[in-house]
């Protein structure tokens, strides 16, 4: 079963969310969604700080949108090994932004705060995830250099980067 960790941007899309999405993306976001959930095996961090960051931005509810369905499916099964693995990740006290275990590298400095925990989780689990992202150009910007570090992203729209190669 493949393991993937999801950027927020991921279900945000999926339910619509994203005005500057295309129809292709937010299809994209669907059929990828589904996927993890069907076939994979979503990773989260141990601190719930990617938990936190989906309920700050979908509803727990599973409505209205597919993303808020995603996001309840990942509330229920948070604890099933089947569906969901936590990864220990080390956040600072006084940061949660600032992880221990996010490369120590002077090219990753401009590298969103915010998106560091999925980095941290995708490095620390030993199942080799993929890391889905819709339209944060972010990723996009630093892919060569988090390659480097044995991290996967796969872009769902890869359209959304165009402005940025």
């Amino acid at each position: 079963m493949k393991a993937y960790v999801v950027d927020t941007n991921v279900a945000v899309v999926a339910n619509g969310a994203a005005d500057h999405a295309t129809p292709d993306c937010v299809l994209s976001c669907l059929d990828w969604i589904e996927r993890v959930r069907k076939n994979g095996i979503i990773l989260l961090d141990s601190a719930q700080l990617i938990l936190k960051e989906y309920m700050n931005h979908l509803s727990l509810s599973g409505q209205p949108g597919a993303g808020d369905a995603f996001m309840k499916w990942v509330w229920v099964n948070q604890a099933n090994p089947r569906c969901c693995e936590q990864v220990p990740i080390t956040p600072n006290p006084s940061d949660e932004n600032d992880i221990k275990e996010f490369p120590d590298d002077p090219n990753l400095q401009g590298f969103d705060p915010s998106d560091r925990k999925f980095v941290a989780v995708a490095l620390i689990s030993r199942k080799n995830p993929q890391v889905l992202n819709a339209v944060d150009t972010d990723w996009w910007n630093f892919r060569r250099v988090l390659r480097k570090y044995g991290v996967r992203i796969v872009f769902l729209c890869p359209d959304m980067m165009e402005g940025h190669r």
